[in-house]
């Protein structure tokens, strides 16, 4: 103790030099402060989490007392810096992107040492490692499968194709149901792609990693169907070998029940039970076994509807209509027809590059596919084989398809009928439809009340063609048409109505 002027000053001891070996034992340290991270990402280890083995490294190339990684406050975002004991205490703010709290590295030394220009170069370095600590912990305490991201469609799991209303909330619900493990119900008609949803359904979710397994329930023998699904134990009969069932080949993944509407009821009890509690017992054995697998199920049939009739248990319905997707018909999105299509050619441009003609297409588009995708899909493999030239013609398509549509524009074609024949003879069927009421008739149209009574003004004599007409005009000057127009009494007759 000092006094100066009556003053007393505390004297306190000179920071000791840091104990430090060479230059490279010093680069030695950094490099080990990157092998421990670099080690902690290849482990997989979740705890402890990567910021506290990034806080342990630090701490041990800078000898330091404590290292802290931490975030700053809202009402703290000055306080950077402390001010005490500048000599063994530091603070290095982390660069990180716009959106995220402010992240500093604080490091602190025992009370007799100090910091060297070497340890501020260090901590600076470390600052910018840190930047990628904080965003990969950000990342792995997110959700493994954020709402509305999609994994891009590998070469295994198709595609939804379509782009109309109904598919885009299709989707829209996929990528939600995807990031959950929730039993899933698909209902839709045959061939609209119940199984394809189911997939991608598995694609999207945290278990794409695990099998997809898909089991047709409708072509099942009912006395073979509970040793499928639950697997037999070995011996149960003469020449049996045990062997697991789906459920179980499924564990860790997706199992996918198709048509589930067929199962007899002796089945439905006993699935109630296993997709309840999420554990089989092998047919001749004693013990369940526990499964972690998730259950897609699907039908083309009204579940509620046979519930209600006692043709499907109850229980069971309400255990799988928790979460419900419906795939829309193909005649719902008539839309989606041309992009199908398309798609579906682009598949076979390596054996055969075909393009879908106009009328042909006008033709898909007239047609209600009660087979849905699948039957266009069947229908372009026809094309593809079939087809005379590089254009997919009306003729190309079957009989089933092109019917009422060939005949019309077949003899509308020999008729040379105009464009506003063919308007005026459709605005007539709409309008006797409207039980010719006008108004009704031009909603129904989207025309104007003109346009409609120009299309009914326009008579079955306006309708032929202008080189027909002019043909008859001709005709009619040399006399060589007056006995082809005119009838017994020698009245003009009138040309008959396409």
């Amino acid at each position: 103790m000092l006094r100066l002027a009556d003053a007393s000053l505390d004297v306190l001891p000179a920071p000791l030099a840091r104990p430090w070996g060479r230059g490279r034992d010093r680069r030695a340290a950094l490099a080990r402060l990157l092998g421990s991270l670099a080690e902690h990402l290849r482990s997989g280890r979740e705890a402890p989490t990567l910021a506290a083995c990034f806080e342990a490294a630090l701490r041990e190339a800078l000898r330091a007392q404590a290292v802290r990684l931490r975030e700053i406050p809202p009402p703290y975002i000055t306080e950077v810096m402390p001010a005490a004991r500048p000599h063994r205490q530091l603070s290095v703010e982390v660069p990180t992107r716009r959106g995220v709290p402010r992240v500093v590295i604080e490091a602190t030394l025992e009370s007799e040492l100090a910091l060297d220009p070497w340890d501020i170069q260090l901590m600076q370095a470390a600052a910018q490692v840190a930047a990628l600590v904080v965003e990969l912990d950000q990342y792995r305490r997110a959700p493994r499968r954020p709402l509305g991201v999609i994994r891009r469609p590998d070469s295994v799991t198709l595609p939804i194709i379509g782009s109309s209303p109904p598919m885009t909330t299709l989707r829209e619900n996929i990528a939600r149901v995807a990031a959950t493990d929730f039993t899933v119900l698909i209902q839709g008609e045959s061939g609209t792609g119940k199984e394809l949803v189911a997939r991608q359904l598995h694609h999207l979710g945290r278990r794409y990693r695990g099998p997809f397994v898909a089991v047709n329930c409708a072509a099942i023998v009912e006395s073979l169907l509970e040793a499928e699904l639950f697997g037999i134990e070995d011996r149960t009969a003469t020449g049996v070998r045990g062997r697991r069932g789906k459920f179980e080949h499924a564990d860790g993944g997706t199992l996918f029940l198709d048509e589930v509407s067929d199962l007899a009821p002796s089945a439905q009890a006993k699935l109630l039970r296993s997709i309840q509690e999420l554990v089989v017992e092998r047919v001749g054995g004693h013990t369940s076994r526990r499964v972690d697998t998730r259950i897609i199920v699907a039908t083309n049939r009204d579940l509620r509807e046979l519930a209600a009739t006692g043709q499907f248990r109850e229980d069971l319905f309400y255990r799988l209509s928790g979460v419900e997707l419906h795939v829309p018909p193909l005649r719902a999105r008539r839309q989606d027809i041309s992009e199908l299509s398309a798609y579906f050619l682009s598949r076979y441009q390596t054996r055969r590059p075909l393009t879908l003609s106009a009328e042909a297409a006008e033709a898909m588009q007239i047609y209600d596919w009660p087979g849905n995708v699948r039957e266009l899909e069947r229908l372009i493999e026809g094309a593809v084989t079939l087809a005379a030239s590089e254009w997919v013609t009306i003729g190309d398509l079957p009989p089933a398809l092109r019917g009422d549509c060939a005949e019309a524009l077949g003899l509308s074609l020999k008729r040379e009928d105009t464009m506003r024949a063919w308007g005026a003879r459709y605005a007539r069927l709409v309008f006797d439809r409207c039980q010719q009421n006008k108004r009704r008739a031009c909603d129904a149209l989207d025309i104007s009340y003109h346009t409609l009574m120009a299309y009914l003004q326009h008579g079955p004599d306006s309708m032929v063609s202008k080189r027909h007409r002019v043909a008859w005009a001709a005709g009619a000057a040399d006399g060589s048409q007056a006995s082809a127009l005119a009838g017994d009494d020698g009245a003009p007759k009138r040309p008959v109505p396409g």
